[in-house]
């Protein structure tokens, strides 16, 4: 008879071996989950695919009208992009598209969803230098929506506000953190940078939610402060439909031709008299009329009211003329003549002449 603690030996060390087979086997799936720093997949070639793609590709997306100026410029620069990966590009300014297809030469089967996130990111207001980078292999790109968020328009621009801080410092530091582009645009946010950037981004809300500190403290001096004139105001329309009383009964039946002569006492009249009765309401309506124009030409020959004319109240005081000191002017002038030279100016003269005549 075999010892029962001799057997049970075994199990507890086949037990044991269990344990450290799937303690190695966690290991080894958690290290193959984490990419080494430094490490980089090798580039896609044609010789990893040499008969190319059995069926033609595409997508197609819409842009915004005040996009199709900088799309006009920039798509040459588009189209030589995509045509190392042997992409088409179409831009269709009548329908505001922009279409990507393969071709027989497209070997990577990969390189038209890269062109669609191209083509998604221009329509996006990314610049072309930074979303032309999609095309690499260690580059990816994530478009946010955040319109549907919120439901009033103004917390939605609050937190919009939030987003890219004071003068963008806020969403400057999210880029130095992350090492992506981002852009902020309408009700869209993009983002474009290695994978592991993108993970942080969108990781970065739940690890300030685990911060006891955080959560107690108060966001308000982080929102920015905007004036209700910024907002856009539904315009309310000129003419207003305003809905009638609901009543069970029928409008009143509107009187007949017949109705009024009966309530007039015409419908007993002659041919004759109506006749007349008629000819006497037209000269009437015509003397009325005659009468209207008359006055209207007549107030062209209506003189406008004059105005008072106010009386200038004579000078109380009157300034006394001094008579002597204006005859002795006119004395003094009699004596001197217009234009003539003072008694002195002419003796020197006089003996100036005399001398040229002497020398003569």
């Amino acid at each position: 008879m075999a010892d029962p603690a001799e057997a049970a030996e075994p199990n507890q060390k086949e037990k044991q071996k269990n344990r450290n087979k799937k303690k190695a086997a966690a290991v080894d799936e958690s290290e193959l989950l984490t990419v080494p720093d430094g490490w980089k997949e090798p580039a896609f070639t044609r010789e990893d695919n040499p008969k190319g793609l059995l069926e033609e590709s595409s997508f197609a997306t819409l842009f915004p009208k005040y996009r199709e100026a900088y799309l006009k410029e920039c798509w040459p620069l588009v189209q030589k992009a995509l045509s190392e990966h042997y992409v088409n590009a179409t831009l269709d300014l009548i329908e505001g598209s922009m279409t990507v297809t393969t071709t027989k030469k497209t070997f990577d089967p990969y390189a038209i969803i890269r062109a669609r996130d191209l083509i998604k990111l221009l329509a996006r207001s990314v610049p072309f230098e930074q979303a032309v980078r999609i095309l690499q292999d260690d580059v990816a790109c994530d478009i946010i929506k955040i319109g549907s968020l919120v439901r009033k328009r103004d917390t939605f621009i609050k937190r919009r506000g939030r987003l890219l801080g004071p003068k963008g410092s806020t969403l400057k530091a999210l880029e130095l953190l992350t090492n992506c582009y981002i852009m902020v645009q309408g009700n869209t946010v993009s983002a474009l940078g290695p994978f592991s950037g993108l993970k942080e981004t969108l990781m970065i809300k739940r690890e300030l939610s685990k911060d006891p500190e955080l959560r107690s403290q108060s966001w308000e001096r982080f929102l920015p402060k905007f004036k209700r004139k910024n907002l856009k105001k539904r315009k309310e329309p000129k003419k207003k439909n305003t809905k009638k009383e609901y009543t069970p009964f029928p409008p009143p039946q509107p009187e007949s031709q017949i109705d009024k002569e009966l309530a007039s006492g015409e419908y007993f009249l002659k041919e004759r008299q109506k006749k007349r009765k008629r000819v006497e309401e037209i000269k009437a309506k015509q003397a009325d009329a005659i009468k209207k124009r008359q006055e209207e030409r007549n107030k062209a020959f209506i003189p406008p009211k004059e105005k008072p004319v106010v009386k200038t109240k004579k000078a109380s005081t009157e300034k006394k003329i001094d008579i002597e000191a204006i005859k002795e002017k006119v004395k003094n002038a009699k004596k001197k003549k217009l234009g003539a030279l003072p008694v002195e100016e002419v003796k020197l003269k006089m003996a100036a002449d005399e001398k040229k005549k002497k020398k003569k």
